[in-house]
């Protein structure tokens, strides 16, 4: 599962969630180097989508690269952001291996394959927007988005930049005809970032979950 959850103010948390447990074994699982062979993973789309290089007015957004691992980790140290992510308490090491597990998230050709790219600011890295793949059927393509801005540069419309960008590659060239996006119900400004985009909420919390899963049509 992908995450649009990091643009907010850090609320109390609540017991973890059965999906952020199981992102979290999936994500461990991965940095291991432990991933299920493309032959078992079933059908894939007409061709893979490799991560592209986008330019917006302010933001390159381009592949992770381990010369980030600095920013990675200042962006992964900041309680506003880890406060609305199932992302554990990381040190320099761990959030290095998470990064390196980033830097190989560049294609989308099977269900549930992940793309990331970095944000890139004036030199520096300051966040992350994503796609994962969920629906590979052309005539019911699906993708998940979600979006990660360091806390310093929130309410610059950098976020607003970086998601358009991505949603735009998720319709044009993927092919997607449906793009959903789950965020914190309490993250309000991921939530506005998520109507500012166009999203409708299609599901609000539910079952001890403060997550609301937002989507947009093509």
């Amino acid at each position: 599962m992908t995450v649009s959850r990091a643009l907010g103010i850090p609320q109390t948390r609540t017991r973890e969630r059965p999906a952020a447990m199981l992102h979290r074994a999936k994500e461990a699982l991965a940095s291991a180097g432990v991933r299920r062979p493309r032959v078992l993973r079933g059908p894939r789309t007409e061709r893979p989508f490799d991560a592209p290089t986008l330019r917006t007015e302010r933001l390159l957004l381009r592949p992770h690269r381990m010369t980030d691992a600095a920013d990675w980790y200042a962006l992964q140290s900041e309680k506003s952001v880890t406060a609305f992510l199932p992302w554990p308490v990381r040190d320099e090491r761990t959030s290095a291996r998470h990064l390196h597990d980033r830097t190989r998230h560049t294609r989308l050709w099977q269900a549930e394959d992940f793309l990331a790219l970095g944000l890139e600011h004036e030199g520096r890295l300051i966040g992350d927007v994503s796609l994962q793949l969920h629906e590979v059927r052309a005539h019911s393509r699906s993708a998940e988005i979600g979006w990660v801005l360091h806390p310093r540069f929130g309410g610059s419309g950098l976020a607003t930049e970086a998601a358009s960008q991505m949603l735009a590659f998720a319709f044009d060239v993927v092919g997607a005809q449906r793009v959903t996006a789950v965020t914190d119900a309490r993250n309000l400004r991921s939530v506005a970032l998520a109507e500012r985009l166009g999203f409708t909420e299609v599901a609000g919390p539910r079952h001890g979950s403060a997550d609301s899963v937002f989507a947009l049509e093509r």
